[in-house]
């Protein structure tokens, strides 16, 4: 399994996490983590990166023979939080490529990749309650959920016509990582509702991520999943 973004926060809990016989890989600009056995080094917000990291998931799926092969796209980025038209123009338009583009360009990677596996194969897409909840000073980072979650009901409807891989977008809930403290450091002039975020931690109701972690890889096994699902952990 392949795990983005999994040298900390819940990639790094769903390296840990993974089924026993799992070889775990992850896909970061730091790491690995001791939780992996495989490193594919790569900024994902850089373009010039996606063709490395398409190509090294093909030879892992051709490296050996697969039951099973997991791809979990959880890298993302919440910065620059604030208004659009005043944040910097560059840190805006990688967010814009981590949050939507990537996914798109690397879960066609992966489908292609894995197209005529005889295994089971699966494309997780971590989204995120703002893909549907609009908040003043994320705008990019919304919109790039909101993309992720249609592209995932779209393919969903091509892997029921053909191709048979499980494509799911599953939102996490609010998790005790890093980036809840990034948002809680924010000024309300830049981003208006982060006291509801502050009171989220005061009351302790922040999610573990290696629970969330555990609970994702549980959902996987769900018999009533079904591709193209676009999954609130919280619900279920």
């Amino acid at each position: 399994m392949i795990v983005t973004g999994g040298s900390a926060g819940l990639g790094r809990s769903l390296l840990a996490a993974a089924p026993a016989a799992s070889h775990r890989v992850d896909v970061s600009r730091s790491g690995p983590p001791d939780e992996a056995e495989g490193h594919i080094r790569a900024d994902l917000a850089d373009p010039s990166s996606w063709r490395l990291v398409g190509d090294s998931i093909k030879d892992l799926v051709r490296d050996r023979p697969w039951d099973r092969i997991t791809l979990v796209h959880n890298a993302g980025t919440l910065e620059p939080v604030g208004f659009a038209g005043e944040v910097d123009t560059d840190a805006y338009t990688a967010n814009v490529l981590l949050n939507s583009a990537v996914a798109q360009v690397l879960g066609h990677r992966y489908l292609e990749a894995v197209r005529s596996l005889d295994a089971r194969r699966e494309l997780v897409l971590v989204t995120s309650g703002a893909a549907r909840t609009a908040y003043a000073g994320w705008s990019a980072y919304s919109a790039g959920k909101a993309a992720v979650d249609q592209w995932v009901r779209a393919v969903g409807q091509e892997q029921q016509l053909r191709g048979g891989a499980t494509v799911v977008a599953v939102a996490p809930g609010v998790l005790a990582t890093g980036m809840q403290e990034l948002i809680r450091a924010q000024d309300d002039t830049d981003f208006p509702r982060v006291q509801r975020f502050r009171d989220l931690h005061a009351d302790d109701e922040l999610a573990d991520p290696d629970d969330v972690a555990r609970r994702l890889w549980v959902l996987l096994d769900d018999p009533k999943l079904g591709t193209g699902d676009v999954v609130d952990l919280r619900s279920r």
